[in-house]
């Protein structure tokens, strides 16, 4: 079985796990993820930090986003500008008014102004403890934090239920690792 075929099979499984955490989780798990903050060691000279909006049952990062806009940090959201191209970033903190951006997903106004974040909350179906994660297969991530990562120092933080880790994540040659993770009951470094 090649790597598409691995991951067709794996996304199938991750979404249903990441559906049922949601249908106990979602009205608390983003907020225990802000109790705790981003680590410490990522401190405040990061400076911008792009979240996301949650889509189908993805787990929230706007409690996330509320403590660390109160905190200082600049806050973003990713915008979508074409299949096969990075994700741009638009400035945006809670409570302004977003719009129907790809997959008729929130995104900021195109007013707004862009945004190079140093801090990334990255969505995902599955993760394991290598940072290894399954997206949509779209590859917008990968393709982002591998341009990120050519011009500076990056800090990629996948956010997820705590149910969606699984022991080894399929992982191709261009499958972008993340730093962290951030579930309801644990943050961890990558590795």
């Amino acid at each position: 079985m090649d790597i598409a075929e691995l991951k067709r099979e794996a996304r199938a499984a991750a979404s249903k796990r990441r559906a049922e955490a949601h249908a106990l989780l979602k009205d608390r798990a983003g907020a225990m993820m802000a109790a705790r903050g981003l680590p410490p060691e990522i401190g405040m000279a990061a400076g911008a930090v792009s979240g996301f909006i949650p889509y189908k049952s993805e787990i929230t990062t706007i409690p996330m986003l509320e403590r660390l806009h109160a905190e200082g940090w600049r806050t973003c959201l990713p915008v979508v500008i074409a299949m096969g191209q990075p994700l741009a970033f638009r400035a945006w903190a809670p409570g302004e008014p977003l719009a129907p951006g790809a997959w008729d997903i929130p995104a900021p106004l195109d007013s707004a102004p862009e945004v190079t974040p140093d801090v990334l909350l990255v969505p995902m179906l599955a993760f394991d403890r290598r940072g290894f994660r399954l997206g949509y297969g779209g590859g917008f991530y990968d393709r982002t934090l591998e341009k990120l990562r050519a011009l500076k120092k990056v800090v990629a933080i996948g956010v997820a239920y705590g149910a969606q880790m699984v022991e080894e994540a399929p992982a191709g040659l261009h499958d972008a690792p993340l730093d962290y993770v951030m579930t309801e009951r644990e943050t961890f470094a990558c590795g």
